[in-house]
Protein backbone atom coordinates (compact mmCIF):
# COMPACT_ATOMS: atom_id res chain seq x y z
CA UNK A 1 0.00 0.00 0.00
CA UNK A 2 0.91 3.37 -0.38
CA UNK A 3 -0.53 6.15 1.33
CA UNK A 4 -1.26 10.17 0.56
CA UNK A 5 0.72 12.49 2.87
CA UNK A 6 -0.43 15.59 0.74
CA UNK A 7 -2.06 16.01 -2.70
CA UNK A 8 -3.77 13.96 -4.98
CA UNK A 9 -2.86 10.20 -5.76
CA UNK A 10 -3.02 11.08 -9.55
CA UNK A 11 0.68 11.16 -10.11
CA UNK A 12 1.64 8.21 -7.89
CA UNK A 13 -1.15 6.06 -9.98
CA UNK A 14 0.01 7.24 -13.35
CA UNK A 15 3.45 5.83 -12.44
CA UNK A 16 2.08 2.03 -11.85
CA UNK A 17 4.04 0.08 -13.86
CA UNK A 18 6.06 2.10 -15.13
CA UNK A 19 10.03 2.44 -15.86
CA UNK A 20 11.94 4.58 -13.46
CA UNK A 21 16.02 5.55 -13.70
CA UNK A 22 17.68 5.57 -10.00
CA UNK A 23 19.72 8.70 -9.43
CA UNK A 24 21.86 8.79 -6.61
CA UNK A 25 23.43 11.73 -5.02
CA UNK A 26 26.10 11.24 -2.27
CA UNK A 27 28.60 13.70 -0.49
CA UNK A 28 29.95 14.19 2.55
CA UNK A 29 29.80 16.92 5.28
CA UNK A 30 32.22 17.27 8.03
CA UNK A 31 29.25 17.88 10.08
CA UNK A 32 29.11 14.38 10.52
CA UNK A 33 32.84 14.46 12.24
CA UNK A 34 31.44 15.74 15.10
CA UNK A 35 31.13 13.03 17.58
CA UNK A 36 27.57 11.38 18.56
CA UNK A 37 25.68 13.78 16.29
CA UNK A 38 24.66 10.89 13.40
CA UNK A 39 24.49 6.74 13.37
CA UNK A 40 24.85 6.59 9.91
CA UNK A 41 27.74 4.48 9.45
CA UNK A 42 30.71 2.84 11.33
CA UNK A 43 32.02 5.26 14.07
CA UNK A 44 35.58 7.11 12.51
CA UNK A 45 34.32 5.84 9.09
CA UNK A 46 31.44 7.71 8.93
CA UNK A 47 32.71 9.34 6.24
CA UNK A 48 32.85 6.46 3.75
CA UNK A 49 28.82 5.96 4.57
CA UNK A 50 27.68 7.15 0.93
CA UNK A 51 30.86 5.31 -0.89
CA UNK A 52 29.22 2.21 0.88
CA UNK A 53 26.21 2.82 0.06
CA UNK A 54 26.49 3.45 -3.85
CA UNK A 55 28.63 0.71 -4.18
CA UNK A 56 26.21 -1.78 -2.77
CA UNK A 57 23.31 -0.52 -4.09
CA UNK A 58 24.48 -0.62 -7.85
CA UNK A 59 27.06 -4.05 -7.42
CA UNK A 60 25.69 -6.02 -4.22
CA UNK A 61 28.75 -5.60 -2.62
CA UNK A 62 31.06 -3.26 -0.93
CA UNK A 63 34.30 -2.47 -1.82
CA UNK A 64 36.02 -0.17 -0.11
CA UNK A 65 35.43 -1.88 3.16
CA UNK A 66 35.28 -5.36 4.91
CA UNK A 67 31.42 -5.06 5.85
CA UNK A 68 28.20 -3.17 4.91
CA UNK A 69 28.15 -0.06 7.02
CA UNK A 70 26.12 -0.25 10.12
CA UNK A 71 25.35 1.98 13.24
CA UNK A 72 26.78 0.64 16.56
CA UNK A 73 23.44 -0.29 17.54
CA UNK A 74 23.70 -2.70 14.43
CA UNK A 75 21.02 -1.24 11.91
CA UNK A 76 22.15 -2.03 8.63
CA UNK A 77 21.60 0.53 6.05
CA UNK A 78 18.66 1.44 3.86
CA UNK A 79 20.89 0.57 0.78
CA UNK A 80 18.96 -3.04 1.69
CA UNK A 81 15.98 -1.81 0.62
CA UNK A 82 16.58 -0.16 -2.60
CA UNK A 83 18.71 -3.34 -3.24
CA UNK A 84 16.13 -5.36 -2.41
CA UNK A 85 14.20 -3.47 -4.91
CA UNK A 86 16.30 -3.49 -7.79
CA UNK A 87 16.76 -7.36 -7.77
CA UNK A 88 13.25 -8.37 -7.26
CA UNK A 89 12.40 -5.14 -10.20
CA UNK A 90 15.21 -3.89 -11.55
CA UNK A 91 15.32 -0.01 -11.92
CA UNK A 92 15.83 0.44 -15.87
CA UNK A 93 19.41 2.29 -15.04
CA UNK A 94 21.32 3.42 -11.78
CA UNK A 95 23.40 6.63 -12.20
CA UNK A 96 25.45 7.96 -9.32
CA UNK A 97 26.05 11.84 -8.77
CA UNK A 98 29.30 12.79 -6.90
CA UNK A 99 28.69 16.08 -5.12
CA UNK A 100 31.86 15.79 -2.88
CA UNK A 101 32.85 12.45 -1.08
CA UNK A 102 35.93 12.09 0.43
CA UNK A 103 36.54 8.49 -1.46
CA UNK A 104 35.03 7.69 -4.80
CA UNK A 105 32.75 4.69 -5.11
CA UNK A 106 34.71 1.70 -7.20
CA UNK A 107 32.15 0.76 -9.54
CA UNK A 108 32.26 0.63 -12.91
CA UNK A 109 29.48 0.19 -16.29
CA UNK A 110 26.96 2.44 -13.65
CA UNK A 111 27.52 6.15 -14.90
CA UNK A 112 28.71 8.44 -12.13
CA UNK A 113 28.53 12.46 -12.89
CA UNK A 114 31.23 14.44 -11.34
CA UNK A 115 30.69 17.95 -10.99
CA UNK A 116 34.22 18.88 -9.13
CA UNK A 117 32.27 19.34 -6.16
CA UNK A 118 34.44 19.08 -3.17
CA UNK A 119 33.17 17.92 0.50
CA UNK A 120 31.57 20.68 2.73
CA UNK A 121 33.37 21.68 5.68
CA UNK A 122 31.68 21.71 9.52
CA UNK A 123 28.61 23.78 9.93
CA UNK A 124 29.56 25.00 13.46
CA UNK A 125 32.69 26.68 12.04
CA UNK A 126 31.48 27.19 8.36
CA UNK A 127 30.43 24.76 5.46
CA UNK A 128 32.64 26.27 3.15
CA UNK A 129 30.54 25.93 0.02
CA UNK A 130 30.13 27.95 -3.38
CA UNK A 131 26.48 27.60 -2.80
CA UNK A 132 26.00 30.02 -6.47
CA UNK A 133 28.21 27.28 -7.97
CA UNK A 134 27.09 24.60 -6.87
CA UNK A 135 23.47 24.90 -7.35
CA UNK A 136 24.17 26.65 -11.27
CA UNK A 137 25.58 22.97 -11.66
CA UNK A 138 22.79 21.61 -10.72
CA UNK A 139 20.83 23.77 -12.66
CA UNK A 140 22.58 22.99 -15.43
CA UNK A 141 22.54 19.32 -15.21
CA UNK A 142 18.39 19.26 -15.27
CA UNK A 143 18.51 21.30 -18.40
CA UNK A 144 21.05 19.03 -19.99
CA UNK A 145 19.69 16.26 -18.46
CA UNK A 146 17.50 13.49 -20.39
CA UNK A 147 15.44 10.65 -18.64
CA UNK A 148 15.11 7.76 -20.89
CA UNK A 149 12.52 6.44 -19.21
CA UNK A 150 9.08 7.31 -17.35
CA UNK A 151 10.49 8.98 -14.49
CA UNK A 152 13.35 9.93 -12.29
CA UNK A 153 13.53 8.42 -8.89
CA UNK A 154 16.55 10.79 -7.19
CA UNK A 155 17.70 9.80 -3.76
CA UNK A 156 20.63 11.15 -1.29
CA UNK A 157 23.28 9.69 0.95
CA UNK A 158 24.61 12.21 2.99
CA UNK A 159 25.70 11.49 6.67
CA UNK A 160 24.42 14.24 8.76
CA UNK A 161 22.01 15.38 6.42
CA UNK A 162 19.24 16.43 8.72
CA UNK A 163 21.68 18.50 10.67
CA UNK A 164 22.39 20.50 7.82
CA UNK A 165 18.79 19.97 6.57
CA UNK A 166 17.31 21.63 9.77
CA UNK A 167 20.22 24.10 9.47
CA UNK A 168 19.31 25.64 5.93
CA UNK A 169 15.85 26.06 6.69
CA UNK A 170 15.93 27.74 9.78
CA UNK A 171 19.21 30.04 8.26
CA UNK A 172 16.39 30.15 5.06
CA UNK A 173 13.80 31.78 7.94
CA UNK A 174 11.21 28.57 8.35
CA UNK A 175 9.81 27.94 11.58
CA UNK A 176 10.85 24.29 11.64
CA UNK A 177 12.76 23.73 14.50
CA UNK A 178 11.41 20.18 15.29
CA UNK A 179 9.86 18.97 12.09
CA UNK A 180 13.90 17.17 11.32
CA UNK A 181 13.94 13.32 11.56
CA UNK A 182 17.25 11.68 12.69
CA UNK A 183 19.25 8.54 12.27
CA UNK A 184 18.34 7.54 15.63
CA UNK A 185 15.17 6.44 17.60
CA UNK A 186 16.64 9.63 20.49
CA UNK A 187 17.70 12.24 18.97
CA UNK A 188 20.74 13.86 20.49
CA UNK A 189 19.57 17.08 20.73
CA UNK A 190 21.87 18.63 23.02
CA UNK A 191 24.54 18.20 20.35
CA UNK A 192 21.97 18.92 17.03
CA UNK A 193 21.15 22.20 18.79
CA UNK A 194 24.65 23.06 19.74
CA UNK A 195 25.35 22.42 16.13
CA UNK A 196 22.57 24.52 14.82
CA UNK A 197 23.26 27.46 17.38
CA UNK A 198 26.80 27.79 16.45
CA UNK A 199 25.73 27.85 12.80
CA UNK A 200 23.28 30.20 12.65
CA UNK A 201 25.05 32.39 14.46
CA UNK A 202 27.77 32.71 11.40
CA UNK A 203 24.68 34.01 9.52
CA UNK A 204 24.24 38.25 9.34
CA UNK A 205 20.84 39.50 8.52
CA UNK A 206 22.31 41.07 5.45
CA UNK A 207 23.20 37.94 3.93
CA UNK A 208 21.11 36.65 0.78
CA UNK A 209 20.01 32.95 0.23
CA UNK A 210 23.87 32.08 -1.08
CA UNK A 211 25.46 33.22 1.76
CA UNK A 212 23.43 31.64 4.04
CA UNK A 213 23.73 28.70 2.40
CA UNK A 214 27.47 28.47 1.92
CA UNK A 215 27.66 28.79 5.37
CA UNK A 216 25.46 26.43 7.02
CA UNK A 217 23.76 24.04 4.15
CA UNK A 218 25.05 21.06 2.13
CA UNK A 219 26.08 20.17 -1.27
CA UNK A 220 23.24 17.72 -1.72
CA UNK A 221 20.69 20.05 -1.07
CA UNK A 222 22.27 23.09 -3.01
CA UNK A 223 22.44 21.14 -6.24
CA UNK A 224 19.27 19.18 -6.10
CA UNK A 225 17.74 22.75 -5.68
CA UNK A 226 19.37 23.56 -8.19
CA UNK A 227 18.46 20.54 -10.00
CA UNK A 228 14.90 20.83 -10.08
CA UNK A 229 14.61 23.94 -11.57
CA UNK A 230 16.50 22.89 -14.32
CA UNK A 231 13.98 20.21 -15.45
CA UNK A 232 11.54 22.78 -15.06
CA UNK A 233 8.50 19.82 -14.58
CA UNK A 234 9.94 18.60 -18.04
CA UNK A 235 10.28 15.55 -16.67
CA UNK A 236 8.34 13.25 -13.63
CA UNK A 237 10.74 13.05 -10.54
CA UNK A 238 9.96 11.24 -7.22
CA UNK A 239 12.05 12.71 -4.87
CA UNK A 240 13.32 9.30 -2.53
CA UNK A 241 13.93 10.73 0.93
CA UNK A 242 12.10 12.58 3.98
CA UNK A 243 13.14 15.60 5.84
CA UNK A 244 16.05 16.23 3.54
CA UNK A 245 14.29 16.25 0.35
CA UNK A 246 11.38 18.34 2.10
CA UNK A 247 14.20 20.99 2.65
CA UNK A 248 15.53 20.77 -0.73
CA UNK A 249 11.91 22.29 -1.73
CA UNK A 250 12.12 25.12 0.83
CA UNK A 251 15.23 25.96 -1.14
CA UNK A 252 13.64 25.98 -4.05
CA UNK A 253 10.73 27.59 -2.97
CA UNK A 254 13.28 30.88 -1.09
CA UNK A 255 14.83 31.06 -4.58
CA UNK A 256 11.90 31.65 -6.58
CA UNK A 257 10.40 33.84 -3.99
CA UNK A 258 13.33 36.06 -4.40
CA UNK A 259 13.40 35.57 -8.02
CA UNK A 260 9.28 36.35 -8.13
CA UNK A 261 9.16 33.09 -10.24
CA UNK A 262 6.95 30.37 -10.65
CA UNK A 263 7.18 26.60 -10.95
CA UNK A 264 5.32 24.13 -12.28
CA UNK A 265 5.20 20.85 -9.93
CA UNK A 266 2.63 18.60 -11.55
CA UNK A 267 4.86 16.18 -12.35
CA UNK A 268 6.98 16.35 -8.99
CA UNK A 269 6.30 14.45 -5.94
CA UNK A 270 8.04 13.26 -2.17
CA UNK A 271 8.03 9.41 -1.40
CA UNK A 272 9.22 8.52 2.14
CA UNK A 273 8.74 5.73 4.48
CA UNK A 274 6.66 5.08 6.67
CA UNK A 275 9.45 5.17 9.45
CA UNK A 276 9.33 8.92 9.06
CA UNK A 277 5.91 9.18 8.86
CA UNK A 278 4.96 7.95 12.22
CA UNK A 279 8.26 9.66 13.82
CA UNK A 280 7.14 10.94 16.83
CA UNK A 281 10.18 13.47 17.13
CA UNK A 282 9.91 14.76 13.51
CA UNK A 283 6.87 16.08 11.04
CA UNK A 284 7.34 15.64 7.59
CA UNK A 285 4.02 16.74 6.70
CA UNK A 286 4.39 20.09 8.72
CA UNK A 287 7.56 20.55 7.12
CA UNK A 288 6.19 20.25 3.30
CA UNK A 289 2.73 22.63 4.24
CA UNK A 290 5.69 25.21 5.02
CA UNK A 291 6.39 25.21 1.14
CA UNK A 292 4.07 27.48 -1.35
CA UNK A 293 4.92 24.76 -3.79
CA UNK A 294 2.14 22.48 -3.70
CA UNK A 295 3.82 18.89 -3.90
CA UNK A 296 1.93 15.60 -3.53
CA UNK A 297 3.93 13.43 -0.98
CA UNK A 298 3.07 9.62 -0.14
CA UNK A 299 4.66 7.27 2.19
CA UNK A 300 5.28 3.29 1.53
CA UNK A 301 3.53 1.25 4.04
CA UNK A 302 5.88 -1.36 4.61
CA UNK A 303 7.60 -2.49 8.03
CA UNK A 304 9.13 -5.52 9.21
CA UNK A 305 6.80 -6.44 10.95
CA UNK A 306 7.08 -10.11 9.10
CA UNK A 307 10.88 -10.13 10.54
CA UNK A 308 11.88 -12.15 13.35
CA UNK A 309 15.75 -10.79 12.04
CA UNK A 310 16.55 -8.41 15.36
CA UNK A 311 18.61 -5.96 13.10
CA UNK A 312 15.32 -4.88 10.89
CA UNK A 313 13.46 -5.14 14.04
CA UNK A 314 15.24 -2.06 15.12
CA UNK A 315 14.08 -0.24 12.31
CA UNK A 316 10.45 -0.72 14.13
CA UNK A 317 11.66 0.88 16.85
CA UNK A 318 12.42 3.87 15.55
CA UNK A 319 16.66 3.33 15.19
CA UNK A 320 16.59 4.00 11.19
CA UNK A 321 13.95 5.51 9.54
CA UNK A 322 14.93 6.84 5.58
CA UNK A 323 18.10 6.99 3.11
CA UNK A 324 19.61 5.58 -0.49
CA UNK A 325 16.35 6.25 -1.82
CA UNK A 326 13.99 3.44 0.39
CA UNK A 327 11.08 4.92 0.63
CA UNK A 328 11.04 5.67 -2.98
CA UNK A 329 12.40 2.87 -4.21
CA UNK A 330 9.79 1.05 -1.77
CA UNK A 331 7.16 2.73 -3.58
CA UNK A 332 8.38 1.74 -7.09
CA UNK A 333 8.23 -1.68 -5.97
CA UNK A 334 4.76 -1.75 -4.79
CA UNK A 335 3.67 0.42 -7.84
CA UNK A 336 5.32 -2.83 -9.58
CA UNK A 337 3.34 -5.06 -7.72
CA UNK A 338 5.62 -6.03 -4.82
CA UNK A 339 4.73 -7.78 -1.95
CA UNK A 340 5.81 -7.10 1.57
CA UNK A 341 6.47 -10.93 2.26
CA UNK A 342 8.93 -11.23 -0.88
CA UNK A 343 10.47 -7.18 0.06
CA UNK A 344 11.33 -8.62 3.38
CA UNK A 345 12.25 -12.02 2.43
CA UNK A 346 14.98 -10.11 0.00
CA UNK A 347 16.39 -7.94 2.49
CA UNK A 348 16.67 -10.59 4.81
CA UNK A 349 18.85 -12.59 2.43
CA UNK A 350 21.72 -9.77 2.64
CA UNK A 351 21.80 -10.60 6.51
CA UNK A 352 22.17 -14.16 6.33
Amino acid sequence: MIKNILGTNDLIEFLRGKRATFLLAISNTKTADIEGITQAGIPGKIYLTPTLDSEFLTCGEVRSLESIAETPKGVPTPALLTRATHLLKPFSNIEVLNLGVQVLPKIDYFKTHDFSIAPSEDISTGANIDAMDVFKKGLDFGQEFECKDDYIILAESVPSGTTTAATTALALGYECKEMFSSSFKNVPNDIRNETIEKALSNIKESDDIFARLSKVSDNMLIFVAGFLLGLNNQTKVILAGGTQMACALLIVNSVLKQMEGHLETSNLALCTTKWVYEDEKSDIKALLELNDLKVSAYYADFDFSLSEHPALKLYDEGEAKEGVGAGGALTYALLNGISKEELTQKVESFLG
